[in-house]
């Protein structure tokens, strides 16, 4: 199916009602990936309150914050649904950090991107091995470089399907969402920390700051990305 026909199906559709679509089109061939920040948590809610047959997965790198553990368990224990764990090859972590020390990423941008590419990259690849569309928590306004996206896109690479159910949301949008429906969230979105990923490579950012501001701060001018949605 190309992007526009299923624009063309989206089109005056709930969100929950595009992700039934898209699990009735797609048959065990439809992921959901989370890292549990806010976005993420309203699709979660979406997919668990209304039993849709869309598989959920989450990609573990060994370096998550504690606070991302907590909402994993509490999400497991509100919707009592599996969320599928993806870790990195243990022989290529090891050989990364015994060739380089544990924080190699500090030292460089390749240095940073072949530290994602094995927690993060290979994991996701594998997770969507066979896969036909790929959902995601990507909000246009999020970033500059993701403004340049689009709501449904394909993957040339993968060969698949990506869909952003919240692309248009505001922030404002998500936060409404989380408290009317009471869905469970990562306690360090309330102490600034805005976009949530490995330990070593987040921290806090005042109020107002861009969204990626918070992410590998030591690389001025990057684009502050992972390699998961932008090269």
């Amino acid at each position: 199916m190309k992007v526009e026909e299923l624009k063309g199906l989206f089109t005056g559709k709930t969100i929950v009602d595009q992700l039934m679509e898209l699990a009735h089109l797609f048959p065990g061939k439809a992921l959901f990936t989370t890292s549990f920040g806010i976005e993420d948590q309203v699709i979660s809610d979406m997919i668990f309150t209304n039993d849709i047959p869309v598989e959920t997965a989450t990609l573990d790198t060994g370096r998550l914050f504690p606070e991302t553990y907590k909402v994993f368990s509490e999400t497991i224990k509100k919707y009592q649904k599996n969320i599928k764990v993806w870790f990195p090859d243990h022989e290529d972590v090891e050989g990364m950090m015994t060739e380089k020390g544990p924080f190699s990423f500090y030292l460089s941008r390749e240095n940073r991107l072949e530290c994602c590419r094995i927690r993060k990259l290979v994991p996701l690849n594998r997770a969507l091995a066979g896969k036909l569309v790929w959902v995601s928590g990507v909000r246009a306004g999020q970033s500059d470089n993701r403004k340049q996206m689009d709501r449904i896109e394909f993957d040339e690479e993968r060969q698949l399907l990506k869909y952003y159910p919240l692309f248009d949301w505001s922030l404002e949008d998500v936060e409404k969402y989380l408290k009317e429906n009471d869905v469970p969230y990562n306690t360090l979105h309330d102490s600034g920390f805005i976009s949530i990923g490995c330990q070593p490579c987040t921290r806090a950012v005042k109020k107002g700051a861009d969204f990626r501001s918070g992410r590998w701060w030591w690389e001025a001018g990057s684009l502050k990305e992972c390699g998961l949605h932008i090269k």
